[in-house]
């Protein structure tokens, strides 16, 4: 079973090292990780939500039963940010509340904190790690 984004990023923020941090994200290398990281450590991805937190009701099914999994949904978030898509600014922040309330709430809140590039606030995760396990992510020049 794959792992949820909270939770990969909760076993690197668990490793000791810089180097087993490294050996864990490439281990769990998806499109859906690395557009997560690039989302929160690419200062040239912007937001085009509101900060903090979203008023949004949590999924409270059980894990591995109603949900979506970012791993399938990060096809979408490309409509969150400036560049992206040109839907209404309602529209957008709609969207995104029903793409929160359809994961669980563990990856919703992993989720809003790449949103306002806090990802390093509640993981210890670094772009300088995550840009030696990717060496492939071009930094900037994405809006």
């Amino acid at each position: 079973m794959k792992l949820l984004m909270n939770e990969v990023l909760q076993k690197v923020s668990n490793a000791k090292t810089k180097k087993e941090k490294i050996v864990l994200l490439q281990k769990f290398n998806t499109n859906a990780l690395r557009s997560l990281l690039i989302i929160n450590f690419d200062e040239s991805v912007i937001s085009m939500l509101p900060d903090g937190a979203v008023p949004y009701t949590p999924n409270e099914a059980p894990e591995g039963t109603e949900h979506t999994v970012l791993e399938k949904e990060y096809r979408l978030l490309y409509h969150f940010f400036k560049g992206g898509s040109k839907v209404s600014q309602g529209k957008r922040e709609q969207m995104f509340v029903q793409l929160l309330e359809g994961l669980t709430a563990p990856e919703a809140e992993t989720l809003i904190l790449a949103k306002d590039k806090k990802i390093g606030k509640r993981y210890k995760i670094t772009k300088a790690t995550v840009t030696e396990a990717f060496p492939s992510i071009v930094w900037g020049n994405r809006s």
